[in-house]
């Protein structure tokens, strides 16, 4: 398979997950957190098919496409840690959450991912859904929607 074709089935897996778990919170409180802003793309949709709920954006830097740069109050500027913290202090509930942290070594993403799961667990409403291009550990793993691949994207629910 090309890169691009690689490319083209992981964005497809991610729109159609993020589609799915907006489905599966319709009927729970709480807000949606972008961990990863990047381009923008992911947060872009968020707020396309979440109109009725604050989403919250993490990230280092700020260096999204000019369209897509989250409202100045929901953008949470650094690292990962004391950003998730700081919505628990602040008594924020995420009800869909989106992990796509990474520094481009397998490894040093997996052992990240692992690192951040209980963090992310204590800012999550109970079952809520978190949708991640990485293995977490300490919540319910989902089956992939219908016409994701399992392990292309994974799909959890909070306790």
């Amino acid at each position: 398979m090309s890169r691009l074709d690689s490319m083209l089935r992981r964005f497809t897996a991610q729109r159609d997950g993020l589609n799915w778990a907006a489905d599966q919170i319709a009927s729970l409180s709480g807000d949606a957190l972008d961990m990863g802003l990047g381009n923008g793309r992911t947060y872009d949709h968020l707020r396309e098919i979440l109109p009725n709920r604050r989403v919250w954006v993490i990230d280092r830097i700020l260096q999204c496409h000019p369209s897509c740069v989250p409202p100045e109050a929901d953008f949470l500027q650094g690292e990962a840690e004391p950003m998730i913290n700081r919505l628990v202090e602040q008594g924020h509930e995420i009800v869909l959450a989106h992990y796509d942290f990474g520094f481009g070594v397998k490894e040093k993403d997996v052992a990240e991912a692992a690192r951040l799961s209980p963090i992310i667990a204590s800012v999550m409403v109970p079952g809520g859904i978190i949708v991640s291009g990485q293995p977490l550990v300490g919540f319910e793993e989902l089956d992939s929607p219908k016409g994701i691949a399992p392990g292309r994207y994974m799909f959890y629910r909070a306790a």
